[in-house]
């Protein structure tokens, strides 16, 4: 059995690249990113004052993920502003578990110590990739978060000395605010990883029965995760733009 299925944890690598390894996840990221920009440019290059069904289609999902910030956010302005932040992050996430569907995975690569060393690797199941996400995603937040709120009454969520209570809850808000680093990309790492090896599993032991079902629900669970990932993005965006409770906040109310 241990011939028949082999699961690597790390992403393999195939070369070097200017001092940089080249894994098979980051080839892989390349070709999703390839597919993307193309795509962008087929259906954005001729758009019609009196839009066609693809045109149509497109512009509904738009107005209605804007709807969704605006309703979120509170403001159609901050909506339009972050709206190619949330749809990048969910677009290029789901993208890239809809690519783990194809066949090129574990059946294109090269032969190494008697063990093929795929060309293509689920990018989700690359802890780097997951974790390289959640960096962009936790960064954004805290920059938007400064830049709206500003630099002093922002630090002031995680650096209060008014009192010995708000000094503590101040730290439990700086804690929470870096594990979200963890949260991001373990969540989104463990969820895909997880799949895969479930239906490499399935199909070592029951080739013929099982591996099409669950590919399907493994498809709704990574247009699932994307959707967490760009929503908690948000979410977490909104309470970085809400002011803190403090003294000019309540001075602001009286």
């Amino acid at each position: 059995m241990s011939e028949g299925l082999h699961i690597e944890l790390a992403a393999e690598r195939l070369g070097v690249l200017w001092g940089i390894p080249i894994t098979n996840a980051l080839v892989t990221t390349w070709v999703v990113m390839a597919i993307l920009v193309i795509a962008a440019i087929f259906i954005g290059r001729n758009p019609t004052l009196i839009p066609g069904k693809v045109q149509s289609v497109f512009e509904w999902l738009f107005e209605y993920v804007l709807k969704f910030m605006e309703d979120t956010l509170g403001s159609r302005t901050l909506a339009i502003k972050y709206f190619p932040l949330i749809a990048t992050i969910f677009l290029f996430i789901f993208a890239s578990n809809l690519f783990d569907f194809i066949p090129v995975f574990n059946s294109i690569g090269f032969y190494e110590g008697g063990r093929l060393i795929p060309l293509f690797r689920p990018i989700n199941t690359d802890l780097n990739m997951t974790l390289a996400l959640a960096i962009i995603a936790v960064i954004a937040i805290e920059v938007i978060g400064i830049t709206t709120v500003g630099f002093f009454r922002y630090a002031g969520k995680f650096i209060n000395f008014s009192s010995p209570l708000n000094f503590i809850v101040g730290l439990i808000e700086l804690v929470s605010e870096l594990s979200r680093f963890i949260s991001f990309s373990f969540r989104l790492f463990g969820n895909i990883f997880a799949g895969e090896v479930l239906l490499a599993v399935i199909a070592l032991f029951v080739p013929y029965a099982l591996p099409v079902p669950l590919m399907g629900f493994e498809l709704f669970v990574g247009f699932i995760q994307a959707t967490v990932f760009a929503m908690l993005t948000l979410f977490f965006i909104k309470i970085a733009i809400t002011v803190p409770h403090g003294s000019e906040a309540h001075k602001a109310s009286h």
